[in-house]
């Protein structure tokens, strides 16, 4: 290289590199195409899945619709034999002049079909419609996604069943998980499941409740037990049953009878809930969850387990008293053949009372 070219490259050199640093400068400051496209694309995936649920949502309902018919046939408003004019029976016009026969029919379909009115609990539907008994969705509390539960609207109406036994079909002897979020069969009258202990929870956390336990033996005769102020606590203090005052005919078997001794091994108030994965009983020498065969709420053991194992035919024999059990009514060694727990609130039994019927 001569002195000429040199110099020139000396005197260019430091241009040149202060470009390169200014180039670099800029690229890194500058947001690129796609980080500028990120809070649009982040509310194009949002709406997406506003849309995708609004969609599931809208087959769910007519599903349930087509299930069980209740579609009608379209009934024009308008009978042959009158001017256009005239209006049918049960058909509105509102000041315009246009008819209202859509919101008629509506009304004439039953709430289990509505996504949109989400009733905290059966006594608010029974209070607000009084349909027959049957599965409807609630929603007991407004955070929470709405669930399907079975509704009694007999036996005075309004209550919200959470347990029931009925053929023996749904295996009760499940872990810690199935419990809390709930199982069963959800399709039928007859239909036997546990709500979920978090469902449960969610039922009975507010106000004063009234519980109420249908009992029939395997030669049709029946029998009831009301618990007043029933709750359960929360996952982090393992669902603990708490409850007040005991009424009915079948006996106190969740407080383990009128003996002393019963009581300090039975007694159920104050238990926290035990599955086969998770043993929180007072049982040293074992797991009252293992040997009976259910999650439940269990002393040493207890008195009363409707969880239990389904032995057909009532009378049965065994290591444990691992049947559908309630003690007080017909002993330990009878298991039951139906069973029902169901709850509504307690002013509700004040306002139209409750007898000792039940199913």
């Amino acid at each position: 290289m001569d002195v000429s070219a040199r110099s020139l490259f000396l005197k260019v050199m430091p241009v040149l590199l202060l470009l390169a640093l200014v180039i670099s400068m800029a690229s890194s400051t500058q947001p690129s195409a796609t980080d500028s496209c990120g809070p649009e694309l982040a509310t194009i995936k949002r709406n997406i899945r506003t849309l995708e649920k609004k969609l599931l949502s809208g087959k769910w309902q007519v599903e349930h619709l087509q299930r069980h018919k209740y579609f009608r046939p379209f009934q024009t408003a308008v009978s042959k034999t009158k001017p256009e004019t005239d209006t049918a029976p049960g058909v509105n016009h509102n000041s315009s002049g246009t008819s209202n026969t859509d919101m008629t029919l509506m009304k004439q379909l039953p709430p289990a079909g509505s996504l949109i009115v989400h009733d905290k609990d059966c006594s608010e539907l029974f209070d607000r419609l009084k349909p027959p008994s049957g599965f409807y969705r609630i929603r007991p509390k407004l955070h929470q996604d709405p669930l399907l539960v079975y509704c009694d609207m007999e036996d005075g109406g309004g209550w919200t069943v959470f347990q029931r036994r009925r053929h023996g079909k749904v295996d009760f002897n499940r872990d810690w998980v199935d419990y809390r979020d709930g199982f069963g069969d959800f399709k039928l009258w007859n239909d036997e499941f546990w709500l979920g202990n978090e469902h449960i929870y969610s039922l009975l956390s507010e106000d004063k409740n009234l519980v109420k336990i249908d009992l029939m033996d395997w030669d049709g005769q029946r029998s009831f037990a009301f618990y007043n102020n029933f709750r359960i606590t929360n996952e982090a203090d393992k669902y603990r049953l708490q409850y007040g005052q005991y009424s009915g005919k079948a006996g106190d078997a969740l407080t383990g009878g009128s003996g002393m001794v019963e009581q300090w091994s039975a007694c159920l108030s104050g238990m926290q809930f035990s599955t086969r994965d998770q043993d929180n009983d007072r049982y040293l020498h074992g797991s009252c969850a293992e040997e009976n065969k259910a999650g439940w709420w269990f002393n040493r053991c207890h008195a009363a387990n409707l969880n239990g194992k389904f032995y057909r035919n009532g009378k049965y024999k065994g290591q444990y008293d691992n049947g559908v059990v309630w003690g007080t009514w017909k002993g330990l060694w009878y298991s039951l053949r139906h069973t029902t727990m169901k709850v509504r609130p307690q002013f509700f039994l004040d306002d139209i009372g409750s007898g000792g019927g039940g199913e």
